[in-house]
């Protein structure tokens, strides 16, 4: 005669199959967070409509500067940020849907939507990492007078909305003009570049020129909140 079951093996099995669901719960969870959403790229930062007035309002306004002397050279970029992570990597990852990097930390698949022109790309290589304010019109306005230390700084400032992942011929055609020669094509996202160019040259202490305040003012103009 086959001998009984132990009392104790009883409650194993449902003990064993909570775990399983859980695990299966667990790994559903990723799924869906993995691939809930468009890739959407967010700088940090930004601020309210209100603020970025205030900052508006208390910038200098002055001729553009020279160009002469500037080098890109001088802003030192990418820099080791975090292990083997430099700041392109770092924004790639942060602006990214379901990023996936090597061990170089390169980026080896994942999605990139490019707000100022709407497209969405699934290869790093079609990214370019956008200084918002960019590095020769920083020059114009004031960097030419700071130290290769600080410049630094700004080339690489990821606690503010100075860099975000765009298409990278965009990010060519727009080259080093301000907001009086250059904006996005998409429309909608006026609003939101315009905080990010007024805030960025707030914390760092730049100038702008005049039209480049009557086109910053325009597009704020177009903000909710």
């Amino acid at each position: 005669m086959a001998r009984p079951t132990a009392k104790t093996s009883s409650p194993a099995r449902p003990r064993a199959r909570a775990a399983s669901l859980a695990l299966a719960a667990l790994a559903g969870a990723a799924l869906s967070v993995a691939s809930a959403g468009p890739a959407a790229a967010t700088p940090p930062g930004i601020p309210s409509k209100a603020t970025a007035q205030s900052q508006l309002n208390a910038l200098t306004v002055a001729s553009e500067g020279s160009t002469s002397g500037y080098s890109r050279d001088l802003f030192p970029h990418w820099i080791a940020v975090s292990g083997n992570c430099d700041t392109r990597e770092q924004v790639l990852k942060r602006d990214g849907t379901s990023v996936v990097v090597n061990a170089s930390c390169q980026a080896t698949s994942g999605r990139w939507y490019s707000p100022y022109d709407g497209a969405t790309w699934s290869a790093a290589s079609d990214v370019d990492i956008d200084h918002v304010v960019p590095l020769a019109e920083a020059w114009r306005s004031g960097a030419n007078s700071w130290t290769t230390s600080r410049r630094q700084s700004f080339a690489n400032d990821l606690s503010r909305p100075q860099l975000i992942a765009v298409t990278d011929n965009v990010n060519q055609s727009k080259g080093d003009q301000d907001p009086s020669t250059w904006q996005p094509s998409v429309s909608s996202y006026r609003c939101t570049y315009s905080k990010m160019w007024i805030t960025v040259k707030y914390a760092w202490g730049l100038r702008l020129q005049s039209s480049e305040k009557s086109a910053l003012q325009s597009m704020l103009n177009t903000c909710s909140s």
